[in-house]
């Protein structure tokens, strides 16, 4: 996951993942939160909760169908009780857990590291002009088999040819 401010405040988190299954090429799901503050009754939170990551996994099983195994960091929402419990509701789905700190075995890292040199020179007034053209870079990327191949190799696990 990855926050990015625009020059009022507002923030933009998003949550990706990177899917590989030998023969196949890569594939590269991503869902946005857009956070405001202030407004309604309810406080809301800035980032991704732990359902919004079990939505997205349900997206990623749907589209891939079929089982997922998972590698994750230990964000605050990867780790609580809540995500585990809705991690045990989802027979298709196993998680390994990344070392702290090992955020160089993270194949997502250089999505977002590619993402924020592509926005680093635009000028973002608010927040729907910091979300479209971070949703178009993204929606780039997931056509470019071989920079998403490229994350993966960068990490230096193996998982066969993509194309």
């Amino acid at each position: 996951m990855v926050r990015v401010s625009s020059a009022n405040s507002p923030r933009l988190s998003l949550a990706a993942l990177l899917a590989a299954r030998p023969g196949h090429r890569p594939r590269l799901i991503f869902r946005t939160h857009r956070y405001r503050r202030g407004g309604g009754r309810e406080p809301r939170r800035k980032g991704f909760t732990e359902a919004d990551h079990a939505a997205l996994l349900d997206a990623a099983h749907f589209q891939l169908g079929g089982p997922i195994v998972g590698v994750w960091d230990n964000l605050n929402t990867h780790v609580s009780v809540a995500m585990a419990k809705s991690i045990a509701a989802r027979p298709w789905l196993t998680v390994f857990r990344l070392p702290p700190y090992g955020h160089e075995l993270n194949p997502v890292e250089p999505v977002w590291s590619h993402l924020k040199r592509s926005l680093a020179n635009l000028t973002k007034h608010d927040l729907a002009e910091l979300t479209a053209p971070a949703k178009t870079r993204l929606r780039r990327m997931q056509y470019r088999s071989g920079l998403l191949a490229g994350f993966f190799a960068s990490t230096g696990l193996e998982f066969g040819s993509f194309l």
